[in-house]
């Protein structure tokens, strides 16, 4: 499908996440994957900071609101809670998280897997599949529309990571 690919490998495409779990012979699957030049435990604390903000172009997603650019000191997520926030409301549910590693949501019928992969040299693979029942052509669109907005949120979760970790 057109859009369903950015940043990832065949073998990152092949590997299970915990989205597939959840939604059962998706007709939208989109892989994106950026490498971030800090260890996992720098990344993580942004990746679950996505409970305040989308992290993508705030002044569409995000209602003109910037998503923070420091770290708030959030808890851990757990299953149940808001997965995300649009201009200050919440979105979503949390369906599974293992810290450090893992954090899936659902969000407007899609669910999604954020995943960590440490890699050699103090580097981490952010991974984010996304997956959704739907029909061909909604999932097209969603697909392109979900490549431009994933990708500026891997990009921006990359930036404030190495940020913190340089």
């Amino acid at each position: 499908m057109l859009g369903d690919r950015w940043g990832v490998t065949e073998s990152e495409i092949l590997r299970a996440y915990p989205c597939d779990d959840f939604v059962v012979s998706p007709v939208l699957q989109a892989w994106r994957g950026v490498r971030v030049n800090a260890p996992a435990p720098a990344v993580w604390p942004w990746v679950t900071q996505i409970r305040l903000a989308p992290y993508s172009y705030d002044w569409i997603d995000n209602l003109g609101r910037r998503s923070p650019r420091h770290l708030v000191g959030l808890p851990e997520p757990r299953v149940g809670e808001a997965f995300s926030s649009v201009g200050g409301r919440e979105r979503g549910r949390i369906l599974s998280v293992e810290p450090g590693t893992q954090l899936t949501g659902r969000i407007m019928n899609a669910c999604m897997s954020y995943v960590l992969v440490p890699d050699e040299h103090n580097t981490t693979r952010l991974l984010l599949k996304v997956v959704m029942r739907t029909n061909r052509v909604v999932a097209l669109g969603l697909s392109v529309g979900d490549l431009v907005m994933a990708r500026r949120q891997l990009l921006t979760f990359k930036q404030l990571a190495e940020r913190g970790a340089g």
